[in-house]
């Protein structure tokens, strides 16, 4: 690829495409199968709902990859309409502590935001499968699934197709770093647990404050509170970083590019989860 600009290395929002695939899948529509078909550089997590889409009607054993998002959102789906489907699991969601209680497909979306540190993935899936519900002071991701549910409805009554969106969260965090690599004054606001290992590394946040904020941290691909002190204290020392977490070495990615370090990145291909082109957009800088 050779990438014009930065913006064309940012990647497309995978929330807001989960969210949108997921309506199509469970509508009936192949829609969202034929916009992956036409994309490049699609990072691990759109790979997963793209065989997720292949194989929903078709297989019993549906695979998820890495997403503990696309495996909340079809394992509610599942037990809500009686599917009794079996997912596989890859990578470091094989370990991660996931609710597997088939009751809660009739639970109040303020109780199902209690559910695995505090997620709020399996309020999104009651949001994707018709609960209208209300939730004050609702979590960002939350916000999103509701902004998706009114986004995909007008589309359709029109009979027009829904439109995708770049990842406002990275493009955000890159922004904020190329000001850094310029030696401007930069600001950061942390608006959601996705910016916090982006935010921990370059001090707009402490440790005790992402933890208060967002407690699911906890159980993402790794424990990022946890995780992200150890990748901090092994950079203080010269060590490598083996962390798996794509969210961990994009941060550690950017931080060694702004001190002119050299990387000791150990998975590097972590960043394929969320983010394909990192390394390239490192690169052009």
């Amino acid at each position: 690829m050779n990438p014009a600009s930065i913006d064309d290395l940012i990647p497309l929002d995978k929330s807001w495409i989960i969210r949108m695939g997921f309506l199509d899948i469970i509508s009936g529509r192949t829609d969202i199968l034929e916009f992956l078909n036409s994309q490049t550089d699609l990072n691990d997590d759109l790979i997963a709902l793209k065989r997720v889409a292949e194989t929903w009607n078709t297989l019993d054993e549906i695979n998820v990859g890495e997403s503990g998002t696309i495996y909340r959102f079809f394992k509610f789906a599942s037990w809500k309409l009686g599917m009794n489907k079996k997912f596989i699991l890859e990578g470091t969601l094989k370990d991660r502590v996931i609710c597997d209680d088939p009751t809660i497909v009739d639970w109040p979306v303020q109780k199902l935001l209690t559910l695995d540190n505090g997620t709020s993935q399996w309020a999104s899936a009651a949001i994707l499968m018709g609960n209208s519900e209300r939730v004050e002071n609702a979590p960002y991701k939350l916000k999103v699934t509701g902004d998706a549910v009114e986004v995909w409805h007008k589309a359709r009554n029109r009979n027009e197709p829904w439109v995708p969106r770049l990842d406002q969260t990275i493009s955000n965090q890159a922004k904020v770093f190329i000001q850094m690599m310029k030696g401007e004054k930069t600001e950061f606001v942390s608006e959601q647990a996705e910016d916090y290992c982006f935010s921990r590394i370059f001090g707009f946040i402490t440790d005790e404050e992402g933890e208060r904020r967002w407690p699911a941290l906890r159980s993402h691909e790794t424990d990022r509170i946890a995780e992200m002190e150890k990748v901090i204290h092994d950079l203080e020392e010269g060590r490598q970083i083996i962390s798996r977490d794509h969210r961990v070495v994009q941060a550690v990615g950017m931080y060694q590019k702004l001190h002119k370090m050299p990387s000791t990145v150990i998975h590097a291909h972590a960043v394929n989860k969320s983010w394909p082109l990192f390394w390239q957009f490192l690169d052009m800088l």
